[in-house]
């Protein structure tokens, strides 16, 4: 997981530990006056549920983490759990060491294969001794989270392809493609479906000689073109005019720059050479994969500042390691 995704889910995590703490501590409260009534700590629990919509299950432990309750579910009592050994649980580890409250990391639920967390609330005494363990189970995509969209970064990552690809790379030659014999062609009308036509992503596959369109007007669905339809310059009839986008990252009068340099990439050397490349205008990235399999993702304007003599090198260190020792997902 990149730094800035850590980051991200590090936030949530902290916003949910801040308010599942302070209700799981007062019901933890409430739990310590009824311990070892059973029907008592049941209705407890079912009575705090309903102010806890997001929570799927709430249960209690003995001290050996045995379950001495029913789980309660907004579906009703579920007997089944009772007696359960929930020891060997990842999600109690830290209240087995100690912790007061604790809130596990994400995992895939036994029943449901579902992202889950569990929190856990440890229950003492007056004197400190251990009652037991309090445990609430929830579902991710209950959970009461702020959900701001997590942001790509957009420093240059490269990314290793399949080994068999890469280490049989020098004993292939590309192979001249419908596109390639068009290529110029080709690259003028998709340019003209970028700048005028609500194109904001758009990826070229030089080898299988067709093209994958996201437009605004229709963005949820992906258009696949043939090469018989980039041939075609009438296909600007089947798409909307649409003015080029204020907020688009990469200016208009880069896009055919960037497409030219795929070309000359595709034609750079007969064992390492450009398969598919696309661009971005709305977050300004652009994506390659090489023959060797490898692929970077990175800003179009760092893309434009280098020369094919780099391309080269790059495309054999994709093959057999990354340039300057740095890892495969990585900035060089």
């Amino acid at each position: 997981m990149s730094d800035a995704l850590q980051a991200a889910v590090a936030r949530q995590r902290m916003l949910l530990h801040g308010r599942l703490a302070g209700v799981l501590a007062r019901l933890g409260t409430s739990c310590r006056a009824d311990w070892g009534d059973r029907g008592a700590l049941e209705r407890l629990l079912g009575e705090a549920l309903r102010t806890l919509p997001y929570c799927k299950y709430l249960y209690l432990l003995d001290r050996q983490a045995h379950q001495v309750t029913a789980n309660l579910s907004h579906e009703g009592v579920l007997p089944e759990n009772l007696g359960r050994d929930r020891s060997q649980r990842p999600y109690l580890a830290e209240a087995l060491a100690g912790a007061p409250f604790s809130l596990s990391a994400a995992y895939l639920s036994r029943n449901q294969r579902r992202p889950s967390l569990t929190a856990v609330e440890r229950l003492t005494n007056a004197d400190g001794t251990l009652l037991g363990f309090l445990g609430a189970d929830f579902d991710l995509r209950d959970l009461p989270l702020t959900r701001e969209l997590y942001r790509q970064p957009d420093q240059w990552l490269q990314m290793k392809g399949d080994p068999a690809i890469r280490g049989g790379l020098f004993y292939q030659q590309r192979v001249e493609s419908l596109m390639d014999s068009r290529i110029d062609a080709v690259l003028d009308l998709v340019t003209e479906l970028v700048l005028a036509h609500g194109v904001f992503h758009a990826k070229l596959h030089f080898s299988s000689s067709r093209a994958t369109l996201w437009l605004f007007d229709d963005p949820y669905r992906y258009r696949v073109l043939d090469f018989e339809d980039l041939n075609n310059p009438g296909i600007c009839l089947a798409y909307p005019r649409r003015d080029y986008a204020d907020d688009a990252m990469i200016p208009a009068a880069q896009v055919f720059g960037i497409l030219r340099a795929f070309r000359d990439l595709r034609f750079m050397d007969e064992n390492i050479y450009l398969r598919a490349g696309s661009l971005n205008v709305m977050n300004g990235i652009v994506s390659l994969i090489f023959s060797c399999d490898g692929s970077h993702y990175m800003r179009w304007d760092e893309f434009l500042e280098k020369n094919l003599d780099f391309w080269i090198g790059a495309g054999v260190f994709c093959a057999v390691g990354t340039p300057d020792g740095g890892d495969a997902s990585g900035t060089p």
